[in-house]
C-alpha cells in the first residue's frame, strides 16, 4: 500500500518540486509548536491544555470543509472520482474525521478530503509533543525527536506493519523534528545576520532546484529521499526567516504590504483547506461562460489565485477565527 511520504513524479521541465510546500509546512509546524506551545512545558495539566488549543485550532474548519466535501461526494460523485466511494463507507468516514490513517481501495492512505493526509501527520506530532510536555521544553523535543526516529527505524526494518504505523513511520515525519530543533536553537539565541539569512535562502532555493533535477531522473521521491532532498532545503528556508523577534506592536508598525503578508500567513490554514474549492469554482465558471479560450493561461491562473486568497482571508476572519476562539474558550476556559 502506498503512503503519502513520496511526492508525485516529476518531469525534466519542472523547475521546482512545488509539492515541497508540504515539507516546508511540516518544518514550520515543528518550529511554531515548540516555540509557541512549549511555554506550557512543565506546567500542571500542560498536555491537556496544549491538545485543547490544537483541537480548537485545527478541527472546526477541517470538519466543516470535510462535511462540504462529503455533501459533494453524496450529491455529485461524478465530480470526485474514487474519493466519492469513501462517502458511503462508515469506517472510512470515522477515520477521516478522527485523523486516523486509513487506506483507500487503491492503496493510498488518505482521508475523505485528500488534503487531510497532512493533518494525520500533524495529529501524531501534537500527541507526541503533548506527551512530553511534563519533561520541559527541551525534554519534550528530545522525546519527540527520539520517538519519531524510532518510528522511522521501525518502518524501515519491520515489514507488514498496520496501516497507521506504516503511514506514521514515513521518514517525512523527521521534518517535524528538524523544525523542533530550529525552535530550540532560536530560543537559545540563534539569530543569523541578514547576509547569512540571504545565503541560507539562496541555498534553500538552489537545493529545491537540484532536488527537482534529481527527482526528475528518478521518476519520484520515495519516502527516504523526500526529507533529504526536499526537507533539507525547507529547513534552510525556515532558518533564513529567523530574524529578530517582533511583538504585536512592532508588527502593527510594519508597512502595509508586510502586514498583508502577516495576515495571509494567519490565513494560511484556511488557504490550504479552501483553495481546491476556489480553484474548481473559478475553473468551472470560466468554462461555463466560455471565457477560458479568451484568457491567457497565466491570466486564468492569476484569477484562480486571487479568488483563492480572497476566499481564504474571508473564511479565516468570518468562520475560522470565531470558531477557534469559541471552541478554545469552551475547552480551556482559563485561556486568555
Amino acid at each position: 500500500m502506498a503512503g503519502r511520504g513520496a511526492g508525485p513524479a516529476l518531469d525534466s521541465a519542472t523547475l521546482l518540486p512545488w509539492w515541497g510546500g508540504v515539507d516546508l509546512f511540516f518544518v514550520i509546524s515543528g518550529f511554531v509548536i515548540v516555540h509557541a506551545g512549549g511555554r506550557l512545558a512543565g506546567r500542571p495539566g500542560a498536555h491537556v491544555r496544549f491538545l485543547a488549543h490544537r483541537v480548537a485550532r485545527v478541527v472546526p474548519l477541517y470538519w466543516l470543509v470535510s462535511l462540504l466535501y462529503l455533501a459533494l461526494a453524496l450529491t455529485r460523485p461524478d465530480l470526485l472520482g474514487e474519493a466519492a466511494a469513501l462517502a458511503r463507507d462508515p469506517s472510512a468516514l470515522v477515520a477521516s474525521f478522527l485523523f486516523w490513517p486509513a487506506a483507500r481501495p487503491d492503496g493510498t492512505i488518505q482521508p475523505l478530503y485528500g488534503l487531510g493526509w497532512t493533518l494525520n501527520y500533524e495529529a501524531l506530532f501534537y500527541v507526541l509533543f503533548a506527551a512530553g510536555l511534563g519533561l520541559g521544553r527541551r525534554g519534550a523535543v528530545a522525546w519527540l525527536c527520539g520517538t519519531l526516529t524510532v518510528l522511522v527505524a521501525v518502518g524501515a526494518l519491520v515489514p507488514g506493519l498496520p496501516v497507521p504505523l506504516r503511514f506514521w513511520s514515513d521518514p517525512i515525519v523527521l521534518e517535524f523534528a528538524a523544525g523542533a530543533g530550529l525552535a530550540l536553537a532560536y530560543r537559545a539565541g540563534f539569530r543569523p545576520a541578514l547576509p547569512v539569512r540571504i545565503a541560507l535562502a539562496i541555498l534553500g532555493v538552489l537545493g529545491l532546484v537540484l532536488a527537482a533535477r534529481v527527482l526528475a531522473g528518478l521518476g519520484e521521491a520515495d519516502g527516504g529521499l523526500r526529507p533529504l532532498l526536499v526537507g533539507g532545503p525547507a529547513v534552510l528556508l525556515v532558518a533564513a526567516a529567523l530574524g529578530p523577534a517582533r511583538d504585536v506592536a512592532q508588527v502593527a508598525r510594519l508597512p502595509s504590504p508586510m502586514r498583508g503578508l502577516v495576515g495571509l500567513g494567519d490565513a494560511s490554514y484556511a488557504l490550504y483547506l479552501v483553495h481546491p474549492f476556489a480553484l474548481r469554482l473559478v475553473r468551472e465558471g470560466l468554462l461555463q461562460f466560455g471565457l477560458a479560450p479568451a484568457l491567457h493561461p497565466w491570466a486564468s491562473m492569476t484569477l484562480m489565485l486571487a479568488v483563492s486568497v480572497a476566499a481564504s482571508l474571508a473564511i479565516h476572519r468570518r468562520v475560522e477565527r470565531p470558531l477557534t476562539r469559541a471552541l478554545r474558550k469552551r475547552l480551556d476556559p482559563g485561556a486568555p
